[in-house]
């Protein structure tokens, strides 16, 4: 198993295709449509990484992002964000939020897989 990944996404297909990609990969999934799940997915085992949809319908999933960051038992963990939302003044918002990276939609599964090698590598190190 390479990792415990909590996929936070609202759209079923995103969902079943990012869980499907990770399985496939060798990660552990939990997926959360919700904040309200999404929170309650910070349990054991918790999450090594998050993936983030920016926007979880009338919910902005960055929230989450601040909610990780200002928890010191959770605060390490990387939050990748992923987006239709990657214009210049996006990437800002999502960066001053409290996430890692940002990977755009449609997902460059080859970018993404760059992305968790790198941040669950730093994790592992620490």
């Amino acid at each position: 198993m390479k990792g415990h990944v909590l996929i936070v996404e609202d759209n079923l297909p995103n969902q079943e295709l990012l869980r499907d990609w990770l399985e496939s990969e060798g990660y552990d999934v939990r997926v959360a449509s919700t904040l309200n799940e999404a929170f309650a997915a910070f349990v054991d085992p918790l999450p090594q990484i998050v993936l983030l949809d920016v926007q979880l319908g009338s919910e902005d999933g960055l929230f989450l992002a601040g909610w990780i960051r200002e928890r010191p038992q959770f605060s390490a963990i990387p939050v990748i964000a992923v987006t239709a939302h990657a214009m210049v003044t996006d990437q800002a918002r999502i960066q001053d939020a409290g996430c890692n990276a940002c990977v755009s939609k449609p997902i460059d599964f080859k970018g993404l897989a760059a992305h968790l090698d790198r941040y669950l590598t730093q994790r592992a190190q620490l």
